[in-house]
């Protein structure tokens, strides 16, 4: 059983990613639960209990930049996982308008 949470962080800026739509959806596409991060890039998504099995975020990337004015190449990022079993799973995002990078955090 398992709560998924996210944090973004601009690299370019090195502050938080506000306003970034993220979108938690079943692997095979079907949405479970869609937000914005909040004024420090933070997110809480989905139902308290996610059930084992395999889930993607996606992350609004090419419109956060859009709206700074900054060309980017990724439209969005989408990070796919496996939940089996955990309380918790945050997903961070460290981002940047042509690189991103991802790792389980705790």
């Amino acid at each position: 059983m398992t709560h998924v949470t996210t944090h973004i962080l601009d690299a370019t800026t090195g502050s938080p990613a506000t306003g970034v739509t993220v979108t938690l959806s079943h692997l095979d596409g079907a949405t479970i639960d869609a937000a914005t991060t909040d004024a420090d890039g933070r997110l809480a998504l989905g139902p308290d209990v996610l059930a084992d099995g395999d889930y993607a975020l996606t992350f609004g990337t090419g419109s956060y930049f859009r709206g700074r004015g900054v060309s980017s190449f990724h439209p969005v990022v989408t990070v796919a996982f496996t939940a089996s079993g955990e309380a918790h799973l945050h997903v961070p995002l460290l981002l940047s308008p042509f690189a991103y990078s991802t790792y389980r955090g705790s």
